[in-house]
């Protein structure tokens, strides 16, 4: 059975399991980012069917096992009306901002026809 990614684990590229290693193998699943933007977009906790159809209708089991490995990593969690980030995965978003504004400027570099 595949484990949740955590610090002072091993996961993939790490036999430490160094913290940035563990978040980088965490945020690099298939799903887990998404899930996690959704959420952070979402004016109120969103129900697994409500997730499930913003994220494009991926699979039920692949929301499962993401919404276990986020629950697990207390990135987000479970209310009475749905899931909703917690203040470490609002955090987490908040620590991303930097890194999406360099893929902006490397997804512009990448395609300058001036070069």
């Amino acid at each position: 059975m595949v484990t949740t990614p955590q610090p002072g684990r091993p996961v993939r590229g790490s036999t430490t399991g160094r913290p940035i290693m563990a978040l980088f193998d965490l945020v690099g699943r298939r799903w887990t980012l998404r899930v996690i933007w959704e959420l952070e977009q979402a004016a109120r906790p969103l129900t697994f069917r409500g997730l499930r159809t913003s994220c494009g209708d991926l699979s039920s089991s692949v929301l499962t096992r993401r919404l276990h490995e986020l629950t697990e990593a207390r990135i987000v969690e479970r209310v009475s009306d749905g899931y909703v980030l917690t203040a470490t995965g609002h955090d987490l978003v908040r620590s991303l901002e930097p890194v999406l504004a360099w893929a902006r400027d490397w997804s512009r570099d990448l395609t300058d026809t001036d070069r």
